[in-house]
């Protein structure tokens, strides 16, 4: 299989142009929708969307071990039924699970994340349970020994003793595309279509040891000689209390996310954060639903702005969203200064997930 190169180089996020006025939604201007059409999904992605962008890795997993140790602060600084925005893969699910928001915009300057997550969407929808949603993800065969109550450890190590299957993974990406496809009736492009079958056949390739790196050309390891913490890693790790909060971590996080997708309210979208259309047409949308930001994941996004001139852009974009005292930044960042890259945050030294105040960190933005 020909790997495309895809890309990224000012990510993204969710984009609501003018054009959205045609999208039709289950309810009237003043309140989010309950749900999309299937119609009205597509439509809303396609319009938001920009063009491709470009960006040196893949980005197909986290590599955000710490990720969970920031769960406990941001479940108690922001409210459940308002809207999440996030960029890259998985990470956002472990995000969301928490935030419980009511829709869901995942951007990324790269069309194969907008690829990833209709994979994502399949795997959900098709799945009941999160011991089916590993098999169909990694193409290995269900152990009858997992139930709805099986930890992620039990799950991920009972995996860990199955074979891949090709005749399954044939099976799934069949059921992936013809959900899409027949069941959703998405007017996918042929493009797209190899894209999703791009990125679910590395699930299939490299199973549950995945990494960041594993599709990119030179597999280069993290800063340090350390190597990547594989997607087994990711999902079996922990908040500072030991306590396991990620997407796979009890049956009612994967449900959550299963009703999301089913009712088509996670919507991805190609974009960049550093745009003149995507963050203020969002504003502009989100205020006229009455709707509010609950969190913003960044991922260590600032730091590739920073490299082209479009935090100051960036940073007015974030201050047009309808925010209040509650609305709260994620980032990944080297060295933790605090107020990120708005006020001159480093971008060296040892990673860290910390939070921020959306409001306070956008009432002066840099010029």
């Amino acid at each position: 299989m020909t790997r495309r190169r895809l890309t990224l180089t000012g990510l993204v996020i969710a984009v609501i142009s003018a054009g959205y006025l045609s999208v039709q939604t289950s309810v009237g201007a003043g309140a989010l929708p309950e749900q999309l059409s299937d119609k009205s999904f597509w439509a809303l992605s396609t319009e938001l969307s920009e063009q491709n962008g470009y960006f040196r890795s893949a980005n197909l997993v986290s590599n955000e071990v710490w990720m969970q140790h920031v769960i406990a602060d941001l479940v108690k600084g922001t409210k459940p039924g308002r809207v999440y925005l996030g960029v890259g893969p998985e990470q956002n699910f472990t995000y969301i699970a928490a935030t419980k928001p009511a829709m869901v915009f995942i951007v990324d300057v790269r069309r194969e994340n907008l690829q990833l997550h209709l994979m994502y969407k399949a795997l959900f929808e098709l799945s009941k349970d999160r011991a089916e949603f590993v098999s169909r993800l990694f193409s290995k065969k269900r152990p009858q020994s997992l139930t709805t109550t099986s930890t992620a450890e039990e799950i991920f190590n009972a995996y860990a003793e199955v074979p891949t299957s090709e005749a399954l993974y044939k099976e799934n990406l069949k059921a992936i595309q013809d959900h899409l496809l027949k069941t959703r009736g998405l007017p996918l492009s042929e493009e797209d279509l190899k894209g999703v079958e791009y990125v679910a056949y590395q699930f299939y390739w490299f199973g549950p040891v995945i990494t960041y790196s594993s599709t990119n050309p030179t597999n280069v390891p993290m800063r340090g000689g350390h190597s990547m913490p594989t997607y087994y890693d990711v999902m079996l790790s922990t908040d500072a209390d030991g306590r396991n909060r990620g997407y796979l971590s009890e049956e009612g996080n994967f449900l959550f996310l299963k009703q999301l997708h089913s009712r088509n309210m996670l919507v991805p979208v190609v974009g960049n954060f550093g745009g003149p259309k995507a963050l203020r047409a969002v504003g502009r949308y989100l205020r006229e639903q009455g709707a509010t930001v609950a969190a913003f994941y960044l991922s260590n996004v600032e730091q590739y702005l920073q490299q082209s001139f479009l935090i100051p852009a960036f940073c007015n974009n974030v201050a047009s969203l309808p925010l209040d005292e509650q609305s709260t930044f994620i980032r990944s960042v080297r060295g933790g200064s605090p107020g990120g890259a708005f006020n001159g945050g480093s971008r060296f030294g040892g990673l860290v997930n910390q939070l921020g105040s959306m409001l306070a960190e956008t009432r002066s933005c840099p010029k």
